[in-house]
């Protein structure tokens, strides 16, 4: 039986390496998002909806001026109740943090799509109703303008 030396450990370290990393990009390929015609038309409206998200628990409040938005959320976007507020909630931490960051990368990526950021502690319950139509937004956003602000595909 041959002895490796440590050349050939690295060297063989580094094929197993490239050949992980080559079946982790194959499988992180995008795939085109499905939009349906009803989805194109809430967003192609160039007239601006206006949606405050506010709860009387706190005295959180986010108003989102987006043309189509509303439309969308009430036609389109899941029902209220479809999702547990846990989901909601780990899901729109993960997409706020990716919002931010992307806020404070105006050079990487566009401040006319990443204005603001957004305060959203990880502790604080915020209700069911802030949660759903945050979620909703960010799926709307990422859908109408082809981003991603995670790891899972913005799907309704």
């Amino acid at each position: 039986m041959k002895k490796c030396t440590n050349y050939e450990a690295i060297f063989s370290l580094i094929i197993a390496c490239f050949f992980a990393l080559t079946l982790v990009n194959c499988g992180a390929t995008k795939e085109p998002l499905s939009i349906s015609s009803d989805e194109k038309i809430a967003f192609e409206q160039i007239e601006g909806d206006t949606i405050t998200i506010s709860s009387d628990k706190t005295e959180y409040e986010i108003i989102i001026i987006e043309p189509g938005f509303n439309t969308w959320l009430n036609s389109i976007a899941k029902p209220e109740g479809y999702y547990s507020q846990s989901f909601l909630e780990n899901r729109n931490y993960l997409m706020v943090l990716e919002w931010n960051r992307r806020v404070l990368q105006p050079m990487r990526y566009s401040s006319n799509l990443y204005e603001l950021q957004i305060d959203y502690t990880q502790n604080i319950d915020y209700g069911y109703e802030v949660n759903y139509k945050l979620y909703n937004y960010f799926i709307y956003f990422q859908r109408k303008h082809n981003q991603r602000l995670g790891p899972f595909i913005p799907r309704i």
